[in-house]
């Protein structure tokens, strides 16, 4: 079924701003290539493979390369479950046979468009992925859970109705193929989200009547179940999330309790259930990515400068992006083998990708990559399978 992406004018207030770039103005439905499966018919206690010990035929199945991994989940329902399970990538872990791919949404050059393509760390194209259910959404958020993308909430328009949504879907990565989770307790848009220590945050946003949220809530992967947790001190939309130190961090966006964008950062500690607040955040953020245990962003009203933010003393570093054709050039993020890729928002194909290395001797952070999607970046998920 064909994709397609299409500008659409805010549904609010027009100064507000959604979870990432891709979810501010753009209707999404998803488009790709499904991979065939072989019927599974064995049943879920047989052997992995005959004759082996388990423990065996699990390290020998982990050895297997990671565009296998569709058709090996068609060969029997035992396979499948394993390639699904969190024990799984522990084994490839093991192995060192871990693979890091960086998913992209991406649109056409005419803005009609989009999907999700898989790139590998030498810019090799994989793939596209199969459609996502659902209808087309704006506002949603997105985040990477065991190895798993998953697409939550957002605002759906089907059958030329719209509202908001509190579905959720999963994309596996390994198999290939979408899966609908359980849908959250409050419909909502233009929320923040993120993965914390094994389970998924959602955060503010808007509601089905408009209404802007405090509420939030945390979703379970062994239970598949949302529960609500303490809200927010006040109601905050067109935020994003992050975690860091095993804590959940909501920065930018906007609160009623503010004029204009809030620099306010709510930080929530899982251990004890609460909130507390810091006041040093970022506002109007562009693009953001979390690499090793910093948060790196980079603000509207500056373009030529990230903004590196260092939970463990609370403090952010500015650093200063190279100059590539245009002082008014802006990026999406992307991480891949430890490094930050800068993706050009700009369609003329003579742009470079720019790469910033963290680790890299002074004076060598940055250089240009050629790992580039082939259109537009909406945005991206690096996954390790």
């Amino acid at each position: 079924m064909p994709g397609f992406v299409r500008e659409k004018k805010r549904i609010t207030e027009p100064n507000m701003r959604l979870t990432s770039p891709v979810m501010q103005d753009t209707l999404v439905h998803l488009k790709g290539n499904q991979y065939p499966s072989s019927p599974a018919v064995d049943k879920l206690d047989s052997p992995l493979l005959p004759g082996l010990p388990d423990d065996v035929a699990k390290y020998c199945l982990a050895l297997v390369p990671r565009s296998s991994f569709p058709a090996m989940g068609g060969v029997c329902k035992r396979w499948r479950s394993f390639i699904q399970s969190k024990e799984f990538l522990t084994e490839r872990k093991i192995a060192g046979m871990l693979e890091e791919w960086l998913y992209v949404l991406t649109m056409d050059s005419e803005g009609k468009e989009s999907h999700w393509e898989v790139l590998d760390c030498l810019g090799q194209r994989h793939k596209l992925l199969p459609a996502m259910p659902g209808p087309e959404k704006v506002g949603f958020g997105i985040t990477v859970l065991n190895g798993k993308l998953l697409v939550l909430a957002g605002y759906s328009v089907s059958n030329g109705t719209a509202s908001a949504s509190a579905d959720v879907y999963q994309y596996d990565s390994c198999l290939n193929s979408w899966s609908k989770l359980a849908d959250l307790n409050v419909a909502r848009y233009d929320f923040a989200c993120a993965e914390v220590n094994g389970v998924v945050y959602v955060v503010g946003g808007y509601g089905a009547e408009g209404e802007s949220l405090s509420t939030a809530e945390v979703y379970d992967p062994d239970t598949d179940k949302w529960t609500l947790i303490e809200s927010l001190r006040r109601p905050r939309w067109g935020c994003f999330a992050c975690g860091l130190n095993g804590k959940l961090y909501v920065l930018g966006g906007r609160s009623s309790f503010t004029i204009g964008n809030s620099r306010f950062v709510d930080v929530y500690n899982p251990e004890k259930h609460t909130w507390c607040e810091m006041k040093n955040g970022c506002v109007m953020v562009t693009a953001h990515a979390v690499l090793g245990k910093k948060l790196f962003c980079m603000e509207w009203k500056n373009q030529r400068k990230l903004a590196i933010f260092n939970p463990d003393n609370n403090s952010w570093k500015m650093v200063p992006v190279p100059l590539t054709g245009s002082t008014s050039i802006g990026f999406r993020f992307g991480i891949l083998d430890g490094k930050l890729l800068l993706f050009s928002v700009e369609g003329d194909p003579g742009y470079h990708t720019l790469l910033y290395d963290p680790d890299a001797a002074p004076g060598s952070e940055w250089q240009t990559s050629d790992i580039k999607p082939s259109g537009l970046c909406l945005c991206s998920v690096t996954i390790k399978a």
